[in-house]
């Protein structure tokens, strides 16, 4: 008998160690999603069902200020950030995306003259000023004007995309992004004091070498070797994009090691995407794995991550992507939680992530 209630103890606790409601644990925040279709109300509110709590968001430069010197078009980010107010989900917006009238290519970072520094630091100040704590978008939407919302301002401010790979950054340069994070820390904490800053999600591991590409270990080592540069951000960010759990669970803690290694056990992790797609296709790209695979790491990966989240200091867990989508990359097509489409058709992964996200 002793023995048999020794096995149910230890049954029990396997039970509360893998079962859903392990997320209990998880800051506000946690569950994210990284949209790259078009967002409309069916979306924002199905998100917020699912238990999405925030939504990652590109905000190109390129789109806001279409010319030098003209005025800021924030309408179509006022939509959206409207809409998951609606729904009690903040943004995680990621700024990049110049123009070509400001640095020829949208993958330069805007740093070679005083010119580029100047512009940049005023767009992102401009940000801060519209969605920030003391946002002027809050007191347009404050309780008593025509179309009150709740308020959800933007605390975080990602910067850049994947700045140690080609296929976002030419050329990836370490002091280039140190010298980007400067400017961008004073045109933030101008506007929102205690606006934090995080790294653009780092891809975990590159095929490529120097200069197109660089792993995320090495270059977030090299950055720390960048005199000052620690003041200049709050949280690192990766994209431990992996053929299984395993290999995902390597690259996040290689990074977690890096970052302890050079001192910043402070600085929070955020994983800003991660994803596998649905087709059965490995041979064409690693991350495709079929419809129950792909439900299968996804629950591999939240069990892990959320079971070591205070140990990693991991903040928030952005899923790529809500909806299938053909054209942008080799698994775009099928790393959604949805099939492709206007009507809602979801996968055996949306259903794996909702009894995660729920919180059981």
């Amino acid at each position: 008998m002793r023995y048999a209630k020794k096995s149910v103890l230890l049954l029990l606790l396997l039970i509360s160690l893998l079962a859903p409601a392990v997320a209990q644990g998880a800051p506000r925040g946690f569950f994210g999603m990284v949209p790259q279709t078009p967002l409309g109300p069916e979306d924002m509110a199905r998100m917020s069902a699912g238990g999405v709590e925030t939504i990652r968001l590109q905000v190109s430069w390129a789109a806001v200020q279409r010319s030098s010197g003209s005025d800021y078009d924030w309408a179509a980010l006022d939509a959206a950030v409207a809409e998951a107010a609606k729904n009690r989900m903040e943004i995680l917006p990621v700024l990049g995306s110049p123009p070509r009238w400001a640095t020829g290519d949208y993958r330069r970072m805007p740093v070679q003259n005083a010119r580029q520094r100047q512009t940049w630091g005023e767009f992102v100040g401009a940000a801060v000023a519209r969605y920030g704590r003391r946002g002027v978008f809050w007191a347009e939407h404050a309780p008593g004007t025509p179309e009150p919302l709740p308020r959800t301002p933007i605390r975080a401010w990602q910067i850049w995309n994947e700045e140690n790979f080609f296929y976002f950054t030419r050329p990836v340069s370490v002091s280039r992004y140190a010298r980007l994070l400067a400017v961008t820390r004073r045109a933030v904490r101008a506007g929102d004091p205690r606006g934090e800053i995080v790294l653009g999600g780092l891809f975990g591991n590159p095929k490529q070498g120097p200069p197109r590409a660089m792993d995320a270990t090495e270059f977030l080592d090299r950055l720390y070797g960048v005199r000052g540069v620690k003041a200049n951000f709050d949280a690192v960010a990766l994209h431990p994009y992996a053929a299984d759990v395993g290999e995902l669970r390597r690259l996040v803690e290689g990074v977690r090691t890096t970052m302890v290694r050079n001192r910043d056990r402070r600085a929070g992790l955020f994983i800003t995407e991660l994803g596998w797609g649905s087709q059965n296709n490995p041979r064409v790209v690693a991350f495709e794995v079929g419809l129950r695979g792909q439900a299968r790491e996804l629950r591999g990966a939240y069990r892990y991550l959320l079971a070591n989240r205070a140990r990693l200091g991991l903040r928030q867990v952005h899923w790529f992507t809500w909806k299938d989508i053909v054209g942008s990359c080799n698994f775009c097509d099928s790393s959604g939680l949805f099939r492709r489409g206007g009507k809602f058709r979801p996968k055996p992964a949306w259903h794996a992530f909702v009894r995660i996200a729920r919180r059981g």
